[in-house]
């Protein structure tokens, strides 16, 4: 077997933080969530570029999950991640998480996920990256990323239980996640 120099699992993992991303950012466009959509998302709270209070660091060392669906405010995104006001015990809190970052993000309401494996083995890239700079105001809704035709992934696995949301709003059943695993050849 020969090696996959064009690295093809790096580009459907992009291809695919591109769907949340196109969500999130119509959502932050429109205001609002449309109809019943809410979204649960998981990220690595020690990852390059993540922005969380101390306080929120220490309770969730490793993982965080947050629920954006009635009470969050300031939702803006660009090209490297989102910000979103939620609070944590009646303490207001902004965060902002690179898409890199992130885990799982699904929308329970249609049964709908994804999910990105952490590879243990990689090396931090923090000295690539710039510092994350919390966006001040949303993007036009005309200047938003177009979005990009592809073929739908698969609903494949059930996102295993693992630690409640941070928020205090509980998502209902759990959604079907697509493992980035799915389109990686086995060998």
């Amino acid at each position: 077997m020969s090696t996959d120099l064009i690295r093809y699992d790096l580009l459907v993992q992009d291809a695919l933080r591109g769907v949340m991303r196109k969500v999130l950012a119509d959502a932050s466009a429109a205001g609002r969530l449309p109809g019943d959509h809410h979204f649960t998302i998981s990220f690595r709270t020690k990852a390059p570029g993540v922005r969380i209070s101390k306080r929120l660091a220490e309770q969730w060392p490793q993982e965080m999950t947050i629920i954006l669906q009635h009470q969050y405010s300031n939702l803006v995104v660009d090209e490297r991640g989102f910000s979103v006001g939620l609070s944590f015990r009646s303490i207001p809190e902004q965060l902002y998480v690179p898409f890199e970052a992130v885990t799982v993000f699904s929308d329970p309401s249609v049964d709908f996920g994804l999910k990105w494996e952490v590879d243990e083995l990689a090396p931090a890239r923090e000295e690539e990256q710039e510092p994350a700079r919390f966006p001040t105001r949303p993007q036009p809704a005309g200047e938003a990323p177009p979005a990009r035709p592809g073929p739908r992934p698969a609903r494949s696995e059930k996102r295993p239980d693992s630690a409640p949301p941070a928020t205090e709003e509980s998502g209902g059943e759990a959604a079907k996640i697509v493992s980035i695993d799915a389109f990686r050849k086995k060998t």
